[in-house]
């Protein structure tokens, strides 16, 4: 399944243990026997409500349900409004996705409307608005509909941060990077998990136990287990002092397989029982379902065949009752590899088939509509910019010419002689502006021109990378191979529109480039991509320009290397240029050198050109230092090492 660590967060108020969450609600529903005002009383209905938020769901729908109809009774649309949100939240802790999208889609009309009409409670409003995005981001987000999932968490981000809801924007940013987890961008969710970590230690927000669970979970899945032990343990100490049975449930779901990996199967077993415990004292069914489906798995790698299939119906059952496809479709393919042990073919055929349904319907078809669809896009908006930019120089030409002709006509029928000595003085400034802009101009079309001459050189790389792999690799391989192909130009589709793009990006493809070479050479090297801290998230890098320098890094430097290397790419800053360094523990330039004296390498050299040429351009549309140094690494006795390329590039923002 998705194994998300900690699924979402409710966008509630606080997190409170359940004995002062009933003395809350004891106190408001003494406070409500007494109350007279259906105002009043409607109020306090939501505000006992949303003390059962992480204790007693079924205790917030009935709370929910009558302040709803008490607030349609009197017209009271904002608590109408919170009445729908909190029967949403009910229903998400059940479950059942499809009501609590449909509380939530009318909440967000209600708000939307208030906003328009009421800017007395405006901050109000916007908070309770934002907390429905939030909430629809989650139901999205646990259907893997991740795209919708990020539309809407970053509308309750803009929403939190207009009203400095600090606390609340954290819990925002832990969903984001959760999403981001799910998609494999685990640079991006690093980011987003600290970003909420950072404004959780600031405000004291309880919930932090449920960030650190976040961060332990990225150290687990790279085997970093020391890392991953220390995470869960703060996570464990804010949830026995904050308790959250979702978070802690969640919790025990990691911790089983942490400790699958530290081949302590008692304690692995036993967690998993705890998660169980815990998630049913909140009817948690998504939740009991990852842990029936890591329970499953544990008892197939132990040849346990029984418990293993008792366990996988029971996740495929409730992944059934949750649509959730993905859950379907893992416990399918396990019941499946159940049955094909157990000697029962009929079975395990069946339960294929079901696996390969959901499997097909999470991934073909979305993937080659969203793929023509960004492809037509984005030729559609390339011409409508021509057009619009060569419309406006049209108009700013005339304008210009108009103006001059103006004032030229006017100085000359007063002061002719006067009047030729200024125009001269002004025609040689705007002939010297307009040069200097058509050089800068000149520039940024001829660096954009030579990225675009990347593109189709990148492209017949990797497709003469597939042609041989499907040689060598056979067909299934070749499947997984083209699979993260296909990834990876979709990254270079997408930022082939830009002249820069974020130095995240730049990471992220390189991260996809490498996977791909790893699969490509049977994982002879080894790679790791960092950043410094000091880069802010809006510094920007052309794309696809360090690509080439890896290239020859992993083909000339690792791939002659009889044992294993390891490539390293870091960016960083010094003063005021960005340096990427590339460092291969290879055969070294000058061997690699000799090596390929004899081969014909017209496409290599051409990407290197290209790149300089780059570096040229870059100068000269900035006016900063843009090269590239290359070195070898040499130890005390002379010793090749490596290679060592270093990048000298101007800072370069985001516009």
């Amino acid at each position: 399944m998705k194994k998300l660590s900690v699924i979402f967060f409710l966008y509630c108020c606080c997190f409170t243990v359940a004995f002062s969450q009933s003395k809350t609600a004891d106190s408001l529903k003494h406070v409500l026997s007494k109350s007279k005002s259906d105002i009043e009383k409607v109020q306090l209905l939501n505000e006992i409500a949303d003390c059962y938020k992480s204790s007693n769901p079924v205790l917030m729908k009935d709370y929910a349900s009558k302040a709803l109809v008490l607030a349609k009774k009197i017209n009271y649309r904002k608590e109408e409004a919170t009445a729908l949100l909190n029967l949403g939240i009910a229903k998400i802790i059940t479950g059942n996705y499809p009501e609590a999208l449909d509380f939530f889609s009318q909440a967000k009309v209600v708000y939307e409307n208030e906003l328009a009409v009421n800017v007395k409670d405006n901050r109000k409003l916007k908070n309770g608005l934002a907390r429905v995005y939030g909430s629809m981001g989650v139901v999205f987000s646990e259907q893997s509909n991740y795209a919708k999932a990020l539309q809407y968490h970053f509308k309750a981000v803009t929403l939190y941060e207009e009203t400095k809801e600090e606390e609340k924007l954290a819990r925002v940013f832990n969903n984001i990077g959760i999403v981001y987890r799910a998609q494999k961008e685990d640079f991006k969710a690093l980011d987003y998990f600290s970003k909420a970590q950072k404004i959780q230690e600031k405000v004291g927000d309880p919930t932090v136990g449920i960030t650190l669970t976040n961060i332990g979970n990225l150290h687990l899945k790279q085997n970093n287990l020391k890392e991953a032990d220390d995470y869960y343990s703060k996570a464990k100490h804010y949830f026995e002092k904050f308790p959250n049975p979702r978070g802690l449930g969640e919790l025990y779901n990691n911790l089983g397989l942490l400790y699958q990996k530290k081949s302590t199967p008692t304690k692995a077993i036993e967690s998993w029982n705890l998660a169980l415990q815990t998630f049913d004292l909140i009817e948690d069914k998504f939740g009991k379902s990852d842990t029936y489906l890591f329970m499953g798995e544990y008892f197939y790698g132990q040849n346990n065949w029984k418990e293993a299939l008792q366990y996988a119906q029971k996740a495929a059952e409730l992944s059934e009752q949750l649509n959730v496809l993905e859950g379907t479709a893992l416990a399918e393919k396990l019941m499946s590899s159940i049955y094909e042990k157990l000697n029962q073919p009929t079975e395990a055929f069946n339960h294929f088939k079901l696996y390969k349904t959901a499997q097909d319907s999470l991934i073909n078809h979305e993937n080659i509509r969203k793929s023509v669809q960004a492809e037509m896009n984005y030729e559609f908006e390339k011409k409508e910019a021509i057009k619009n930019k060569e419309a406006e120089k049209r108009a700013l030409l005339l304008s210009e010419q108009s103006k001059r002709k103006t004032l030229q006509s006017i100085f000359i029928g007063l002061f002719a002689l006067l009047l030729m000595g200024i125009a001269f003085l002004i025609y040689n400034r705007i002939q010297l502006k307009k040069n200097l802009i058509l050089q800068k101009e000149l520039a940024e079309y001829e660096q954009k021109a030579l990225h675009l001459q990347m593109n189709p050189h990148f492209v017949f790389n990797c497709l003469g990378s597939i042609s041989s792999f499907i040689v060598q690799n056979g067909t299934d391989s070749a499947i997984k191979y083209l699979s993260k192909f296909s990834k990876l130009m979709r990254l270079t589709l997408e930022y082939s529109k830009e002249s820069l793009i974020p130095i995240d990006k730049e990471m992220e493809s390189l991260q996809n480039y490498l996977e791909l070479e790893q699969l490509r050479f049977n994982n002879v090297f080894e790679f790791k991509l960092s950043k410094s801290n000091d880069i802010e998230d809006d510094m920007a890098i052309p794309p696809l320009l360090l690509q080439p320098f890896v290239e020859n890094a992993i083909i000339h430097g690792l791939i002659p290397k009889k044992e294993n290397g390891t490539i390293s790419i870091y960016f960083s800053i010094d003063k005021d240029n960005l340096v990427c360094t590339i460092l291969d523990d290879g055969i070294g330039f000058d061997k690699s050198k000799e090596m390929k004296e004899n081969l014909v390498a017209i496409h290599k050299s051409m990407a290197l050109d290209i790149t300089k040429k780059r570096l040229e351009m870059m100068e000269a549309s900035t006016a900063q230092k843009a090269n590239v140094e290359i070195k070898e690494i040499k130890n005390e006795l002379g010793e090749i090492q490596g290679t060592k390329v270093v990048l000298n590039l101007p800072i370069q923002y985001i516009k």
